[in-house]
């Protein structure tokens, strides 16, 4: 019997293995949205039906998916897999390190962003897709409690969330 060890692909070797030719990939990577994605839609049509009236990726760092410029507050809806989110996000096994630097990259914006504008006297607020999919009712009034609330203060209780990402700190209303 042969005891080989069979060493795994490499990026190089898995990236041969897709199924579509490089034109397909293309057309179907352009395809994904930016914006006016499916959780992000839920969002604002929840809030809007509460009575919030918002800005939609209005020209500030980051183009947040909703804002409410009077309050200075940026809301951002993050997909799990694009920006890496510790419960959801996956590991692609084709390309591994292009995705790993990519998703890395796209955290480290995240940060960056979220603290440029929380130094410019914006209140950040960051949400997962599953967690819009998942408690709907749980982020509107996270949301809502947000825009109530004095935002020197809200934004003294998110210093304690490193990241921003989960806003679990927020009493629920």
């Amino acid at each position: 019997m042969n005891s080989e060890r069979i060493d795994p692909m490499t990026d190089q070797e898995a990236a041969r293995t897709d199924v579509m030719t490089p034109a397909q990939r293309s057309r179907c990577m352009s395809r994904i949205r930016g914006k006016n994605t499916k959780p992000e839609l839920l969002l604002r049509k929840a809030l809007w039906r509460k009575g919030a009236r918002y800005r939609l990726h209005y020209k500030i760092p980051g183009r947040p998916d909703i804002v409410f410029v009077g309050k200075r507050i940026a809301v951002f809806v993050d997909g799990c897999f694009w920006h890496g989110c510790p419960e959801h996000g996956v590991s692609p096994k084709t390309n591994a390190a292009f995705w790993r630097k990519k998703i890395r990259g796209n955290v480290e914006r995240d940060r960056r962003i979220t603290e440029e504008l929380r130094r410019d006297g914006w209140t950040v607020l960051r949400f997962w897709e599953h967690e819009v999919r998942d408690d709907l009712e749980g982020v509107v009034s996270k949301v809502l409690l947000a825009i109530e609330t004095d935002t020197k203060n809200l934004a003294a209780v998110h210093e304690n969330q490193g990241t921003l990402q989960e806003l679990s700190s927020l009493p629920d209303p």
